[in-house]
């Protein structure tokens, strides 16, 4: 298959962006067998869901989720960005091993059309910006159930989120769409990856001394037992975490969709409690703002980065 998947000699749409016209190829081919859900319906959720979505990417290089086919056909983790690209999308060349990658970034709701018509059904995010590869600006705890209990992550969370409280540091809330959830400090960019990964396993080191029952910083599985593992692996140079509002390519195309302080407090929360299947409800998560309450303005790791030893 041509890795555009422009799917030569089969039907073609067209959707406006702006001052743009952005075509959809196959707008048929079902993704999603399961639900029936079609490439038109994925470019129809990404155009509707594209205000709320895009601040979230902008300037960010991007790793691509692609399932040409749909789930079940090939699968494929995409990080260059192909010659075939219009050149209306922007490019952020960053160094790697030996090299450099040039990965996409969407700026635009054009940009993140495009994306939805080459298959690509979730969209990664750096925690850094393109312009600073090297400075992150955002510290990502990824938090999955040991097994089926979902309660255990929504404990787990409150406890986090309890201790950046004593740390005064803001966080924001959002279902993965997997398994877990995501816990994001906003940062202020001054910090190198090394400084924030080393504060985010002293954040994970008090709150696993806390809960020593519960919690675990051990990487290896077979030493968690049926603790929960606080996962700071992200923070890292190149590491990715799932944008928000974006899809995930399981059946009942779940979405990764940020969520409020009260809501975590709901026991009905899932981390596939949203989907492309009621994109109403969707739509009325993200009117909600969950996040408004938390400053724009990142914070610095300064003064927070004396205080874990002396929270044990």
């Amino acid at each position: 298959m041509d890795d555009s998947d422009s799917g030569a000699g089969t039907t073609t749409d067209t959707v406006r962006a702006g001052r743009r016209t952005v075509e959809i190829h196959r707008p048929e081919k079902v993704l999603f067998p399961d639900e029936g859900l079609t490439r038109a319906d994925v470019v129809d959720y990404y155009g509707r869901m594209a205000a709320s979505m895009v601040p979230q990417l902008r300037g960010r290089p991007l790793m691509l989720e692609r399932l040409p086919e749909g789930l079940g056909g090939p699968h494929f983790l995409q990080k260059q960005i192909p010659d075939h690209y219009p050149d209306w999308v922007r490019r952020a060349e960053v160094a790697k091993e030996g090299g450099t990658v040039t990965h996409p970034v969407c700026d635009d709701k054009a940009t993140l059309l495009f994306l939805a018509d080459q298959a690509c059904l979730t969209l990664h995010r750096w925690l850094s910006r393109a312009g600073r590869p090297g400075r992150p600006d955002r510290l990502v705890f990824d938090l999955d159930p040991p097994g089926s209990d979902f309660r255990a992550v929504r404990e787990a969370v409150q406890q986090l989120v309890g201790l950046l409280d004593e740390l005064e540091l803001p966080a924001v809330l959002m279902t993965t769409g997997s398994r877990g959830l995501h816990v994001t400090v906003p940062l202020d960019g001054r910090s190198d990856f090394d400084t924030v990964r080393g504060f985010a396993q002293e954040v994970a080191a008090v709150l696993a001394e806390r809960h020593p029952d519960r919690l675990t910083t051990a990487v290896r599985r077979k030493s968690r037992g049926d603790r929960l593992y606080l996962d700071v692996q992200r923070n890292a140079y190149a590491q990715t975490a799932v944008a928000p509002w974006s899809l995930r390519p399981k059946p009942g195309a779940p979405v990764a969709a940020p969520i409020s302080r009260q809501q975590l407090d709901d026991p009905e929360l899932t981390a596939q409690r949203w989907s492309l299947r009621d994109i109403a409800a969707v739509e009325e998560q993200a009117r909600s703002k969950p996040w408004s309450g938390v400053p724009t303005r990142g914070r610095s790791l300064r003064g927070a980065r004396r205080r874990p030893d002396g929270l044990r």
